[in-house]
């Protein structure tokens, strides 16, 4: 079974709930007989968001901002801005994390919007109101490039969590931006996976099969999502905040890409953990004030 929220082990937050331990006892049998098809059963799993969040689908939301569909690949992408924004403003790119969605940075985007800023929220695909009902890292990095065609370039781009790390992926590999923002951090992939397969039982090999069958259908190897391939590519102003009660994005992985970035500014708060920080006034304004260049 799972361990709880407090474990050492992060993925046991999104596993926690009694349909992921139903998923989990599953998995583990099929495991002792079937390799393959607990490959298969984990994947599914590791690519569907947890909790749910249907109910933010419904949520209202305040007039000023304006939803815009746009294709992406099998579905769409959905964008929001406020109506108000000035013409030719620069624009902000707000990127939320793993099940989450866009109107986590609506407050963030408030207060950019009085800045002069044309704030631009991404629900990620399978996430918020954008379709599908999974995803994956690397979909997020080709999210982000789609989006940019067509809204970009950016002043800036703040992202928190998972969102933060395909963010900082796809800069890496070109995506116009002149500042970078990244909240919680989650850590690397290849980390995760070894923390998914181990709060759900089977351990190692799962792991590194689940990894190869990732790296085969993505194309994209998941080391490209360690700091020691981002950091040197990631030359733009950066700057990295973090909680150091977070328990689902460990200080230490933040750290190790702060010391890999050259340009990277490094700040800590306590007592917010990994989603707190997101409403949290003193966060918002050091964000806004970095996005200034002040």
């Amino acid at each position: 079974m799972p361990r709880t929220a407090a474990s050492p082990n992060p993925a046991a937050a999104f596993y926690a709930s009694p349909a992921a331990r139903l998923l989990a006892a599953t998995l583990r049998a099929a495991e002792r007989w079937t390799p393959a098809l607990a490959t298969r059963l984990a994947l599914r799993l590791f690519f569907t968001p947890l909790p749910s969040k249907r109910h933010a689908r419904a949520k209202p939301v305040p007039a000023p901002w304006q939803a815009q569909r746009r294709r992406f690949e099998q579905g769409e992408l959905v964008t929001w801005q406020r109506s108000d924004a000035a013409p030719g403003a620069p624009k902000v790119l707000l990127v939320h994390g793993w099940a989450g969605d866009a109107q986590q940075w609506r407050a963030l985007g408030d207060l950019l919007l009085a800045e002069g800023y044309d704030p631009v929220l991404l629900d990620l695909p399978a996430h918020g109101r954008s379709d599908g009902q999974r995803s994956s890292l690397p979909q997020w990095v080709r999210a982000l490039f789609a989006v940019s065609a067509t809204l970009g370039p950016w002043h800036a781009v703040v992202a928190h969590s998972l969102g933060a790390l395909a963010s900082a992926h796809a800069v890496a590999r070109g995506l116009p931006a002149g500042r970078l923002a990244l909240v919680a951090t989650s850590p690397p992939p290849r980390q995760f996976l070894r923390w998914f397969s181990a709060v759900l039982g089977p351990g190692e090999a799962l792991a590194q099969r689940m990894q190869a069958r990732i790296e085969l259908r993505e194309g994209v190897p998941l080391r490209e999502f360690e700091p020691a391939w981002l950091g040197p590519r990631l030359r733009l102003p950066t700057l990295l905040l973090h909680d150091r009660d977070d328990r689902i994005a460990p200080l230490a992985g933040a750290e190790r890409l702060a010391a890999a970035v050259p340009a990277a500014q490094f700040g800590t708060s306590s007592g917010l953990g990994h989603r707190r920080i997101l409403g949290d006034e003193p966060t918002l304004r050091q964000l806004a004030r970095f996005v200034s260049g002040r």
